[in-house]
């Protein structure tokens, strides 16, 4: 699921740091709301709407969470495993006991028990889960994040497109384009790295002096012929990380100004820390944010992996879902929680669960998605010859993001064109009508 880059130092020396990838990274992250024109006039046009934009949060669960320790829970059955099921705000409905707190909010949200996929290598999978497309060696096609960022030009000063806690598989802007790739950042009890000056403001200044009125004229001079276009992706991007280096939305990556008590409802942990960040980075006009929770890969020892990775998880979503509904914020911001595949019902030797496609479950809420719903099941006893029959109302993964793309107000069908002039669809699937509030 799209669900689904800079390094080294901002606006260093002039000679020495030009091609810093965390300038550049910054600037592409921001390239398309240096257009401030078209900024302008989207935002006004969303102000006469009167609703305020659709924005989503992916909580990534990478490494494969066990449905049966998480939202399908199957307790006292041949391959229920050790945990117990509780109930939740949502009559009829049970949990794993490993998610207490999410139990209280399950009315906010809408549950998909009945995902199958066909791919079940971690890569490939999460490629598919990020993308809704199987890889292809041809194309790589852009995340969820980046699809809303390309569709609608509005945002803030700071990168609209945020990956926090980031490893290899953060979001990309695949052939929409590099401007569209997430931007990466860690621990938000941390500062951002690279946004503050590391030289007094006098120095600071000429050498933005320097790179502007000479450097940069030797660099276009020969390579755009029409003088009065001579705007380079390079001066693009220099101009938005200036903009993002003195803008008061970075503030909203502070967890630290945030009461004591509201921290410590999300979680003293970096995941907890980066939900709290994600409502407060919303707040300030980001469109997309993904979090990524690792800790799920439990080829031994499920129970105890499991069980760990659910707890973070749980006092995570379960303050961030509070939040959003107290501030209002809930229906505009769609909320999606998943990984890549789910883990087998069988247990195998070493105490664990392996890759299991056949039946896993993602977890919606917000964001114009059916309050209070359940979609498909899977059956305690599946026949592992044939295991997707005991799956009921089955979804596929370009199902899911088909219903993710509805959700926000975008037309799935709506073709994109690649560099090369290919067109393609923006999701394969078919909405799930059912989960459409």
């Amino acid at each position: 699921m799209s669900i689904s880059n800079p390094s080294g130092h901002t606006l260093c020396d002039v000679r020495a740091h030009l091609s810093r990838r965390r300038l550049l990274g910054a600037g592409s992250a921001l390239m398309m709301s240096a257009l401030a024109r078209k900024l302008t006039l989207a935002a006004e046009q969303q102000a006469d709407s009167g609703k305020p934009p659709k924005s989503v949060i992916l909580l990534w669960l990478e490494g494969g969470p066990s449905q049966l320790e998480t939202f399908d829970p199957h307790a006292g059955t041949k391959y229920g495993g050790d945990v117990g099921a509780i109930d939740t705000s949502l009559k009829g409905v049970q949990l794993a006991d490993t998610m207490p707190r999410l139990a209280e909010q399950m009315h906010l949200c809408s549950l998909v028990r009945s995902v199958v996929g066909k791919e079940g290598d971690h890569e490939r999978a999460i490629y598919a889960m990020k993308t809704g497309f199987r890889p292809d060696p041809t194309l790589e096609h852009p995340s969820i994040g980046s699809i809303l960022c390309h569709a609608d030009e509005a945002g803030a000063d700071i990168p609209r497109h945020i990956s926090i806690l980031a490893g290899r598989s953060a979001a990309t802007g695949g052939y929409l384009g590099p401007q569209f790739d997430a931007f990466k950042t860690g621990d938000p009890a941390q500062p951002v790295p690279d946004v503050r000056a590391r030289v007094d403001d006098a120095r600071y200044q000429r050498r933005l002096d320097a790179l502007t009125n000479i450097l940069e004229p030797q660099f276009t001079r020969g390579r755009i012929r029409d003088l009065e276009q001579n705007r380079t992706l390079h001066l693009a991007g220099t101009e938005a990380a200036r903009r993002m280096m003195s803008s008061d939305q970075l503030s909203a990556f502070d967890v630290n100004e945030e009461p004591q008590s509201e921290r410590d409802a999300f979680g003293d942990h970096a995941f907890g820390r980066s939900c709290l960040s994600a409502s407060r980075l919303i707040e300030v006009g980001v469109r997309c944010v993904e979090i990524t929770l690792t800790g799920w890969d439990s080829h031994i020892n499920n129970h105890s992996l499991q069980s760990s990775a659910a707890e973070t998880l749980d006092s995570g979503i379960a303050a961030l879902l509070k939040r959003l509904e107290e501030r209002g914020l809930l229906e505009s911001t769609l909320v999606v929680c998943g990984g890549e595949f789910g883990r087998t019902p069988q247990i195998n030797p070493a105490a664990g669960r392996d890759h299991w496609v056949h039946g896993f479950s993602t977890l919606f809420a917000g964001g114009g998605i059916r309050r209070g719903h359940v979609h498909g099941a899977t059956g305690a006893e599946p026949d592992f010859d044939k295991p997707d029959r005991h799956v009921t109302l089955p979804v596929t993964i370009p199902d899911l993001h088909a219903t993710i793309l509805e959700s926000l107000g975008l037309e799935p069908d709506v073709e994109l064109n690649t560099p090369i002039g290919r067109p393609m669809k923006r999701s394969e699937g078919e909405v799930i009508r059912s989960m459409i509030g």
